[in-house]
């Protein structure tokens, strides 16, 4: 993660604790004032909603949240594996550079690597001929 998303992320998480903060401290003081109404009346307490800014700010602290985990996160991938292998091949190492000019932790090269080195197949019509022409010269 970069540092921009770092800092939305904290700042984020701090309104969140505020709001939690808040909304905790308007439940406490619901609870003593129906319980100081309680003792002067013989009704029982009307429950109330959250005030409408800690609603809002408990709102807009989890858009920060998630604003500054998208900004750290890294580019996608292509889905197909041919478009990923292609890309590979094509950019090699410079095209997996994170933001501070790193290679990225999951790059491993090109995939199909195993694939490409392998021997082909063995052309028995052919090793055949050149075994005939090395017995007669022989």
């Amino acid at each position: 993660m970069t540092w921009i998303s770092k800092l939305t992320t904290a700042f984020g998480l701090l309104l969140l604790a505020d709001a939690c903060y808040s909304a905790y401290e308007h439940s406490v003081l619901q609870t003593h004032r129906a319980a100081s109404l309680s003792s002067l009346t013989s009704h029982s307490g009307t429950a109330t909603s959250l005030p409408i800014d800690i609603t809002i700010e408990t709102l807009v602290a989890t858009f920060v949240i998630c604003l500054g985990m998208v900004l750290g996160t890294s580019n996608l991938r292509p889905i197909q594996w041919r478009v990923w292998a292609g890309k590979i091949e094509r950019e090699g190492e410079a095209g997996f550079m994170n933001s501070s000019g790193e290679v990225e932790k999951d790059y491993v090269g090109n995939p199909f690597r195993l694939l490409e080195s392998r021997p082909g197949f063995v052309n028995i019509r052919q090793q055949r001929k050149e075994f005939a022409e090395w017995v007669k010269r022989q």
